[in-house]
């Protein structure tokens, strides 16, 4: 349950200022935020409205932290980003990033928190970080259920002459919501770009009787190519038995497996196309 929060206007319907400074010195008031106060214990959540309730009324959160409360933050922030529309002034608090925007939009409620619709959180994100980030966000929020493909298009749609629309406009066809993690999407995203086709995210390998045996990050289910990302998981030991089983398995029925590191697909993306080029020929 949400602790309750009052602006000091409020408290000052009923309380003299001399009594809420006296309430606060005996820890009865706890102070949120300036000009912001609450009766219990509060935590995030708590702290998030209390910033809401020092803004303009117009607003909402956007970007990476409406994407968080959608389900779909992949992209690390610890600044709050709100938009408010073109004619209201931008408050300076810290903590906080405010976006100006010229098209008209009607918040959603999340959890007690005004937000942009999703699919409008979405393609801002696409057309404002960097490509290599851009597409992850898609990914997530067609995998989160937040959004859906033709949601995506439509949104783009309106986002004419603004800035980096052109990416977001080339990436929305491209995303797919069985995309696991951030850097799966990275990892196809540099096939793509590299010229090459696309690969199927979360391929299933069945075995001859038509059972599932092996799930792989990416491949090319005709040419019998599997294309995965090495992470901190693959380090327990556990894992990496597991690992060694599946290669084996995989190898045995035909499979040709190539692993790439973070080192690869943030230091070395040709190499990677070359790889994969290399095996498809």
């Amino acid at each position: 349950m949400s602790t309750q929060l009052w602006r000091v206007d409020e408290l000052m319907r009923g309380l003299t200022v001399k009594r809420i400074r006296t309430r606060v010195g005996r820890a009865e008031l706890l102070r949120v935020r300036r000009g912001v106060y609450a009766e219990q214990p509060y935590g995030d959540e708590d702290e998030l409205r209390a910033l809401m309730l020092c803004l303009p009324e117009e607003a909402m959160l956007t970007r990476q932290s409406a994407a968080r409360r959608y389900g779909f933050g992949v992209l690390r922030e610890d600044l709050v980003h709100v938009q408010l529309p073109a004619q209201v002034p931008k408050p300076r608090l810290p903590g906080l990033a405010v976006h100006h925007s010229v098209l008209p939009v009607q918040p959603v409620v999340v959890r007690g928190v005004p937000c942009v619709p999703a699919a409008r959180c979405a393609v801002d994100l696409a057309r404002t970080v960097g490509r290599l980030d851009a597409l992850p966000v898609l990914d997530a929020a067609l995998r989160a259920g937040a959004v859906t493909p033709d949601e995506l298009f439509a949104e783009v749609s309106v986002h004419q002459a603004l800035r980096g629309v052109r990416q977001a406009r080339e990436l929305v066809p491209l995303a797919d919501g069985r995309a696991e993690c951030r850097q799966e999407s990275q990892l196809r995203l540099t096939l793509i770009d590299g010229r090459l086709p696309a690969p199927e995210p979360q391929l299933w390998v069945h075995d001859r009787g038509g059972v599932p045996r092996y799930r792989l990050d990416l491949g090319y289910r005709k040419r019998r190519i599997g294309i995965e990302y090495d992470g901190l998981s693959h380090l327990d030991r556990d894992q990496l038995r597991y690992d060694r089983e599946r290669v084996n398995w995989l190898d045995a029925n035909g499979w040709r497996m190539r692993y790439f590191t973070d080192r690869d697909l943030y230091r070395r993306p040709a190499h990677i196309v070359a790889t994969i080029q290399a095996a498809l020929s």
